[in-house]
């Protein structure tokens, strides 16, 4: 009986932790346009949403991408813990005008727990996350600006 009980409490303490971690995340989605182009992002705006990121995802479209909003403008660093996809991540100022982008190479595997950190060149409240290479392929520039609507 003792056993049971025992086994019964450990269970329900365990519980609210592996719900925890399995708990789905949803992320908003806005168009987002820098230059000509126009992409479709997933927005971060919460800790919890940012701390997640493309974390466990095997690809990112073409089109497609990660749009972080900070409630204030500060220097930021990302890494790449979990993420196995190649990307790039641009680094923008409250008045939305891009200051750093940076390639960020992808973990191997979810053992690697000390991955490069990429901090940004500039203070940033917008960190945009898209398929490496994304940038130069189209011509985004330092200074240019975004609208998201």
């Amino acid at each position: 009986m003792i056993k049971i009980f025992l086994s019964l409490l450990l269970t329900m303490a365990v519980s609210p932790i592996c719900l925890a971690e399995s708990k789905e995340i949803v992320f908003q989605k806005k168009t987002l346009r820098i230059g000509k182009q126009v992409l479709e992002v997933e927005i971060a705006d919460s800790p919890e949403k940012s701390a997640r990121g493309l974390m466990f995802r095997k690809s990112l479209a073409e089109g497609k991408g990660m749009l972080f909003i900070f409630p204030d403008e500060q220097p930021r660093a990302f890494w790449m813990k979990n993420t196995f996809i190649p990307l790039s991540i641009g680094y923008f100022n409250s008045k939305k005008q891009l200051v750093d982008i940076q390639d960020m190479k992808p973990v191997k595997s979810e053992m690697e727990t000390s991955p490069p950190s990429y901090p940004s060149a500039a203070p940033a409240m917008y960190a945009l996350e898209v398929p490496q290479g994304w940038f130069q392929k189209h011509k985004i520039k330092l200074k240019d600006t975004f609208k998201l609507d």
